[in-house]
């Protein structure tokens, strides 16, 4: 398994501001992150394959397949339609998605809300205007994830290698008639040499005429 660099990290930035999502994604580009940027919750829940409307009981009826990998997502919690906080929830309740990492920023102090958020699985929670030193906090979050995924793969890859497993089958099959061919031609040779051992052997003890005259 290769090294995970800063790099290869993929943020999903989510703020109904646009001088906040300018500002967290400049400080995410120098963090040498990859960002993606939405004014919405529901326009998250798009780009993740997640519809807006809980139709279904089940979290997995209502995902597909995501375009991107995300790697971790940061959210402002005030935001019209769908807050920060219902956007957590709804990526933690999918079963595709729970193990991405979820961060809220907010520029109100609100305890309870801090306690809420960190409770429903928040990773962190970040007071508004966001520093550069705040996302340093960040990358445990995603390294973890990143590593995880990665060492699913080799997993996935051992299944056509167990598919190749049945020829084995058949040579050993077809060397198990070899031996059993090669151990019937000492056989058969054994009774060939024992026949000719008789033949001459009933040669040998047959009396001789020839030497012999008998007058009447």
């Amino acid at each position: 398994m290769g090294v995970v660099t800063e790099s290869q990290f993929h943020v999903l930035a989510v703020d109904d501001s646009l001088f906040d999502r300018k500002m967290i994604e400049r400080l995410l580009q120098k963090s040498s992150c990859q960002v993606t940027t939405v004014d919405s919750g529901s326009k998250a829940l798009e780009l993740l394959g997640l519809r807006e409307s809980n139709e279904s009981d089940d979290p997995n009826a209502t995902s597909t397949s995501p375009e991107v990998e995300i790697n971790l997502i940061i959210t402002d919690y005030c935001m019209p339609g769908m807050t920060g906080y219902d956007l957590l929830k709804r990526v933690k309740e999918s079963a595709a998605f729970r193990s991405i990492p979820v961060v809220i920023m907010s520029s109100e102090n609100v305890p309870a809300r801090i306690s809420r958020c960190l409770e429903e699985g928040a990773e962190e929670f970040f007071l508004k205007p966001v520093k550069l030193a705040d996302l340093t906090k960040l990358k445990p979050h995603m390294m973890k994830t990143k590593l995880k995924k990665e060492s699913e793969k080799p997993a996935e890859e051992v299944k056509p290698e167990i598919e190749e497993e049945e020829s084995p089958v058949i040579e050993i099959l077809t060397l198990h008639q070899e031996l059993e061919s090669e151990q019937q031609e000492p056989m058969l040779s054994n009774n060939k040499r024992k026949a000719m051992e008789e033949a001459i052997s009933t040669g040998r003890s047959r009396p001789k005429y020839n030497d012999i005259t008998t007058s009447v």
